[in-house]
């Protein structure tokens, strides 16, 4: 006959795992888009952490697409808007930047169609302000002197002037090959040409901003 063996437990023999809550300031990317993405609703301080690291990104993607909107900053707002909403359907969180770049310029765009529907045109004569270099340019220079940053603010501004001056299609293309880093298929869905058409506009870009910046080029 078995004979039963009493069991207990206390508190000193039994250890019960704690979780610790990481401040949302301590979590990958990965991981708060994770959090925005259980639940009924995105959890509200993950989202707030996320807009505070892309929110530059977004900035610089109008930046270079819409120089002389002066709207820029709602567009900005729509585009987070949609992210809030739509978060759930991303269904690789690994990806977020490229998902949140799609979705800018997407918006951007949609109002670019509305406002040449209402024979809106753009205004390429306003003052520009030149706040990045993310071109990728090469400019020879380890530890350049004054004359030489001189040169470097100069030619900056002058290739941000060249690629507002662009016409629409042309600037739209260059911007998401050669900023946004997005390939020709992504750009040809989003703006609904070709490939041919996509590859053929990039081209004719280049080809427009190196005849413009030759001076600068050849310095």
């Amino acid at each position: 006959m078995s004979q039963s063996i009493p069991v207990s437990w206390s508190s000193a023999e039994v250890m019960i795992p704690q979780t610790q809550v990481q401040p949302v300031e301590k979590l990958s990317n990965y991981d708060l888009v994770l959090r925005c993405q259980t639940g009924h609703r995105p959890q509200r301080e993950a989202f707030a952490e996320l807009l505070r690291r892309y929110q530059p990104h977004v900035e610089k993607i109008l930046y270079h697409l819409a120089p002389d909107w002066q709207d820029r900053a709602d567009l900005a707002q729509e585009v987070w808007i949609r992210v809030y909403r739509n978060i759930k359907r991303l269904n690789e969180p690994v990806k977020f930047q490229g998902w949140l770049s799609r979705i800018a310029t997407n918006l951007f765009y949609d109002e670019l169609r509305k406002r040449k529907r209402v024979n809106q045109p753009l205004s390429l004569d306003a003052p520009r302000m030149l706040d990045d270099g993310e071109m990728d340019w090469e400019i020879a220079a380890d530890n350049p002197g004054p004359v030489e940053k001189l040169s470097t603010t100069e030619f900056y501004e002058q290739l941000h002037r060249a690629i507002a001056d662009l016409p629409d299609a042309f600037r739209i293309t260059i911007v998401l090959r050669e900023i946004e880093g997005m390939a020709y298929e992504e750009i040809a869905e989003i703006t609904g040409v070709s490939l041919g058409t996509v590859k053929s506009r990039i081209a004719r870009a280049r080809q427009r901003l190196q005849s413009q910046l030759q001076n600068y080029l050849d310095s």
